[in-house]
């Protein structure tokens, strides 16, 4: 039998670093498994001069990998799972989701800015429109721009493109050593995050069932049932990955608790919610919520996002 397996993954530095560390993972518990990383390159990858929602595929970062995937090029697919569209391939499944490192966003500044201390019309990069519009609904003042490409990139065009501060993940941050550039940490009371932030995810053939049991080490109950109501809340308001809804779950005492949040791009109409249930009832609990949001005007906030992003 061939003990080797395929790891497909985004050539990013921080995909590759994040593969990497699943790979290291699975070679604890499955030694006799030779673990081959294949780095590809995205639709998402390819084009950066476009903002992420004028381009309007929900696979941006994920097609290619799960079209090795379905044939067979790759067994498996490492991703951030913020980038999973919440309907997935038929044949394809997500088989572990790691353990969240960190759900935040946060602020890199060079002059160690706060959202207090920035100055007004303060000019902030973020490639997010849900973290465009939850930061213009605490600062209308801000000077809000679009910024793309990896990590590293938009950290070198934070100085070169005066930008007095850009909004990121804490996770994506973290994982490759840059902790220390962050000056401001938001919770996810402050700011939302994005569904699935902080977290791997690991796609696979749904009929493969060695790849199901390898994978499965590697996943994390608690993780899983809270990003399974979020990607249940962000399925049922139908959005995808480029739009401004946000949602975090959390397993307490009292049960799953899950926040969602709609606004519109300007920040100026946000709806905010949060609903608590067991966890069995995740993916219920995200569709609860969902409609819940939709019935106080959600729908309306996103059918004018669409109707903008599309002038």
């Amino acid at each position: 039998m061939d003990n080797r397996i395929k790891v497909g993954t985004r050539d990013s530095v921080l995909a590759l670093q994040q593969t990497q560390w699943v790979v290291e993972e699975l070679k604890r518990y499955w030694p006799q498994y030779d673990f081959v990383i294949v780095p590809m390159k995205t639709k998402g990858d390819k084009i950066l001069d476009v903002a992420l929602a004028k381009i309007g595929d929900k696979g941006l970062f994920t097609k290619e990998l799960e079209t090795a995937l379905l044939a067979g090029e790759i067994d498996l697919a490492v991703h951030s799972m913020k980038d999973l569209p919440t309907k997935l391939p038929q044949g394809l499944i997500i088989s572990a989701m790691t353990e969240r490192h960190d759900p935040r966003d946060v602020l890199v500044s060079t002059n160690n800015y706060n959202l207090q201390t920035l100055p007004p019309g303060a000019k902030i990069g973020t490639s997010s429109l849900r973290r465009r519009a939850q930061l213009l609904h605490k600062r209308p003042d801000l000077r809000v721009e679009d910024l793309r490409g990896n990590i590293n990139t938009r950290l070198a065009k934070l100085e070169k493109e005066g930008f007095a501060a850009i909004m990121l993940a804490a996770a994506g941050l973290s994982r490759l050593g840059l902790e220390d550039r962050i000056s401001t940490w938001f919770s996810p009371e402050e700011i939302v995050p994005a569904v699935g932030q902080g977290s791997i995810g690991v796609e696979s053939r749904e009929n493969d069932e060695r790849i199901t049991e390898i994978v499965a080490v590697i996943d994390h109950w608690e993780t899983r049932v809270a990003i399974t109501a979020e990607r249940a809340f962000l399925r049922t308001l139908e959005g995808g990955c480029q739009i401004p809804i946000g949602a975090y779950g959390e397993v307490k005492k009292e049960g799953l608790v899950l926040t969602g949040v709609v606004a519109s791009l300007d920040g100026t109409r946000l709806i905010r919610q949060a609903m608590t249930d067991a966890p069995q009832n995740a993916p219920s609990l995200g569709e609860k919520l969902a409609e819940l949001m939709r019935s106080q005007g959600a729908q309306e906030i996103l059918n004018q996002v669409l109707q903008e992003i599309e002038r």
